[in-house]
């Protein structure tokens, strides 16, 4: 039978009403798929837009300064220290204040963080600094932005506010440029943005970005020579032993951050202070402090550390933690990568056995490692810090690395300068 033509008994009407059909179909069928494709494209369009948009909405980041008077809360000199039960509960008391302010908003999904960065005195109450961080699309209306975060919180401040009586008279509100914002909220000391899994130097392991962010490298003529530790954002303390015949400080560099050869941040180093009382080659007063040239700016990966009071305590066997970029073992190669290793403090009776060190170690030395060896600061180490957690997960420098018996030895723990024992001196020479 020929190609379209009626079968037998089949009016031709119906053949021709059939290719009708068929024609239509394949018409029906192309057009679809034309309109198919423009849909896809134009979905395709508008999505990559909106992608667009919120990355580039997603990198406006807004930093504004409060502050209020709590007329409920008298003044206590406590309030200036960060890891203080005073400061911590306040902090705790207003974040959550805010919190609620902006969670239970439209505001709530721009809504990044705030911390208390201050708390001064006026008339006997307190005085709370206060920096917040938002993400927003305003980039083009940033005072409309401004403006309904600044009401919001002047009405939440004007009612219910739990614990803190405020006056809402005192209340200020004002922008904040980035640097000083995000320097501000790093500015508590002995915290860690990240808390890796697993701690575990000799025997000790790499360390990640920020882990350790009070760690610097002390370079002379841009050779690493030391470890040091960031104690505030002008001064490091570090061993005195490190500038036995170098104590120029124009040959000197401080740097931050993970890697010796690709540093976060570097500073010229205009002030060495050695202990008065240190006499090369013995270890007594192993300690001295170095004055930046220009201020650091703490962030995530750069925050300084905790200072213990005098009073306080490292009791033996209790977890401490050796950074530096030593060397991997006694006259070994040196790393480009920080490392860290987990160690234990040892009691001075222990450590003045007299199969260990024999009665040399004196009160304001400390010993931390363990007597079967494996773990210890090394060549290169000198200086760097011994830092220990407290309850609260802040992170305090028990010891300055100043000496030992080689490396990791059997018998030969590490022996550290007891920052405890110093303290006054160093408020002495820094304010800090």
């Amino acid at each position: 039978m020929a190609k379209g033509q009626p079968q037998q008994g089949e009016p031709a009407w119906t053949a021709l009403r059939t290719r009708t059909e068929s024609n239509t179909k394949m018409k029906l069928t192309r057009c679809g798929k034309l309109t198919l494709g423009i849909l896809i494209i134009v979905t395709a369009a508008v999505l990559i837009g909106l992608i667009a948009y919120f990355i580039t909405c997603g990198r406006i980041t807004l930093y504004y300064h409060i502050s209020f008077k709590a007329k409920n809360i008298d003044y206590d000199s406590l309030f200036e220290k960060p890891y203080s039960s005073q400061y911590i509960n306040l902090n705790i008391k207003v974040t959550s204040l805010i919190n609620e302010t902006f969670h239970g908003s439209k505001l709530g999904r721009h809504f990044i963080k705030s911390h208390v960065v201050q708390v001064s005195r006026t008339k006997g109450k307190v005085l709370i600094h206060t920096v917040l961080k938002f993400k927003s699309c305003y980039k083009n209306n940033a005072a409309k932005f401004r403006d309904r975060i600044e009401a919001l919180l002047h009405e939440k401040l004007k009612g219910k506010t739990g614990s803190l009586s405020i006056d809402s008279s005192s209340f200020r509100f004002s922008d904040m440029p980035m640097p000083t914002a995000e320097d501000l909220l790093n500015i508590c000391c002995g915290q860690r943005t990240i808390t890796p899994s697993g701690n575990k130097i000799v025997g000790g392991t790499n360390a990640e970005e920020g882990e350790w962010p009070w760690q610097a490298s002390l370079q002379q003529n841009s050779v690493h020579r030391c470890g040091a530790t960031l104690i505030s954002n002008s001064w490091l303390v570090t061993a005195a032993h490190c500038f036995v015949n170098a104590k120029n400080p124009k040959e000197w560099k401080a740097s931050f951050g993970l890697l010796l050869n690709d540093p976060q941040a570097q500073r010229s180093i205009d002030n060495i202070i050695v202990h008065e009382n240190f006499r090369y080659p013995a270890h007594n007063n192993d300690i001295a402090v170095v004055h930046l040239s220009s201020p650091m700016l703490y962030t995530s990966d750069i925050r300084r550390v905790c200072l213990p009071d005098a009073s306080y305590e490292f009791p033996p066997n209790s977890n401490a933690v050796v950074t530096g970029w030593g060397t991997l073992k006694s006259d070994g190669d040196s790393p480009n990568i920080l490392q860290k290793g987990l160690v234990k403090i040892i009691d001075n009776k222990i450590c003045n056995s007299e199969q260990v060190y024999g009665g040399v170690i004196e009160p304001e030395m400390l010993c931390a490692g363990f007597l079967e060896g494996r773990v210890d600061a090394c060549q290169g180490d000198s200086g760097g810090p011994l830092v220990s957690e407290d309850q609260k997960g802040i992170w305090f420098l028990a010891g300055i690395i100043s000496w030992g018996d080689e490396c990791a030895l059997p018998n030969k723990p590490g022996v550290y300068i007891r920052v405890t024992h110093f303290r006054n001196w160093i408020k002495s020479k820094t304010g800090v």
